[in-house]
């Protein structure tokens, strides 16, 4: 057996002993309880796919080739969009269903035979959509983070749990077999107690420049674009990508990228809510439209002496220890570098220990960021919708990381350290901070769970 063999039977059987493995030593805390089997086991999961424009077609080729899945609708507003997405899974091997073209996701919603909504589209959308997709009876599959503000995170776990449908937040780390393995190896003590986890991301990011007005391209329905998001007029400089760096509709770089990495900190370090949150930073590189820090430190300090350090970076990247993204977990016997291609163990002399890296390397910093784990975690929801296998993301536990990411948002708004409360995430005797835990609706969008 050639070395890359039995390096794709250890990844297999990781695959599949990881979540049942972790889900004991973590008590919960990676996998949710399991699941009430909707469909048979032998019956293919329906799927409708919002939001196709770069990860959103990752979601819809993913579930067109997954032998449990079929694509039955592809959705998004602007119509250019959903052609190459269209053109895109009908090429996908061994997908024989020729998918229904939507504007409108409510429309998939009426079908009955729809089993999952997989969710893609922009922030400012991510919750609103998801509690109508639950309240239609339909299981989610959604990208992070899971919601625009901290009341979304909350609305959104209580109608999972309501409604009695599985949302699996799109972590998709989750399910890497290394990250599975890494995440054991600190549980069981290879480094001994760990008490801080840096986490990174480096790109370099270009100027969003200065939007102007212009007239709404024919192929886009603005309109519902904006959905749940306050109107405003369409400005140039916006869709399709640009909106991540807009507090009306995105949530910055701290939730577009650093939800992975502070995940996968609260889980090395068996956290979950802090106790403190300081954040420095700001607009550095360019003087634009960019409302958000490009780049920005924050601290989340929790009891029993624990630290996650996060440093963004969006316009320079130089990468910390080599690599694009990723976390280093120190321990009182030693430290563990880990991304998505693997992890490295070191002792407190520095010497390495222990190496598990993937043969070929991925990039981080693309921006559809497909890749096995993605497809991995894709199976993990259809196998807990078939099987009542646990999801590895549960919104129960996904949304937690994702609050984290917030309050590190309110904290570089206020300008002040935050006070938490352990046990329920909110932030304590400060009124001025807590105004930013919600949002203003567009009459008619605001969800309730």
């Amino acid at each position: 057996m050639t070395s890359d063999e039995q390096d794709i039977t250890r990844r297999d059987f990781l695959e599949r002993a990881g979540a049942a493995g972790l889900g004991v030593a973590f008590a919960g805390r990676l996998t949710a309880p399991r699941a009430r089997p909707s469909r048979s086991a032998n019956e293919k999961v329906v799927v409708a796919v919002v939001g196709l424009n770069s990860r959103g077609l990752v979601h819809a080729q993913n579930f067109a080739r997954l032998p449990n899945s079929e694509v039955a609708y592809l959705c998004d507003v602007d119509s250019a969009v959903l052609g190459k997405a269209a053109t895109a899974t009908a090429t996908t091997p061994a997908h024989a269903r020729t998918p229904k073209l939507i504007e409108d996701f409510r429309r998939a919603l009426d079908d009955k035979d729809v089993d999952v909504v997989s969710i893609a589209a922009p922030d400012h959308w991510h919750t609103p959509m998801a509690i109508l997709a639950l309240k239609a009876g339909k299981h989610v599959y959604l990208e992070k983070p899971c919601g625009h503000n901290p009341r979304e995170g909350e609305l959104l776990v209580a109608a999972a749990k309501r409604y009695g449908k599985l949302v699996q937040q799109g972590s998709q780390q989750r399910s890497a077999a290394r990250t599975i393995e890494a995440l054991q190896m600190i549980r069981d003590g290879a480094i001994g107690t760990p008490y801080l986890v840096r986490a990174w991301y480096a790109n370099t990011r270009g100027t969003i420049g200065h939007g102007k007005p212009a007239p709404v391209p024919s192929n886009l329905n603005y309109e519902l674009w904006q959905g749940p998001a306050p109107r405003t007029p369409y400005r140039d400089n916006v869709v399709h990508y640009n909106w991540h760096w807009f507090r009306r509709w995105g949530t910055g770089e701290i939730c577009n990228n650093g939800t992975h990495e502070i995940d996968i900190a609260r889980l090395a370090l068996g956290v979950d809510y802090p106790t403190s949150v300081t954040s420095t930073g700001g607009r550095y590189h360019f003087q634009d439209d960019w409302e958000f820090p490009d780049t920005q430190e924050v601290a989340f300090e929790f009891g029993g002496a624990k630290t996650i350090l996060w440093q963004g970076q969006s316009c320079n990247g130089l990468k910390p220890f080599e690599r694009g993204r990723g976390t280093v977990t120190y321990g009182t016997n030693g430290s563990l570098l880990l991304d998505r291609d693997g992890y490295l163990q070191y002792d407190l002399k520095q010497q390495l220990v222990k190496e598990s890296l993937e043969p070929r390397k991925t990039n981080g910093l693309e921006l559809t960021g497909d890749d096995a784990a993605t497809s991995q975690h894709m199976d993990n929801l259809l196998d807990a919708i078939r099987t009542g296998a646990a999801l590895r993301a549960p919104i129960a536990d996904g949304a937690k990381s994702v609050l984290l990411c917030h309050l590190g948002n309110i904290a570089q708004y206020t300008g002040r350290k935050l006070r938490v409360d352990p046990a329920t995430g909110h932030i304590t005797n400060d009124a001025d901070a807590m105004k930013y835990w919600s949002r203003t609706y567009a009459p008619g969008w605001a969800p309730t769970a």
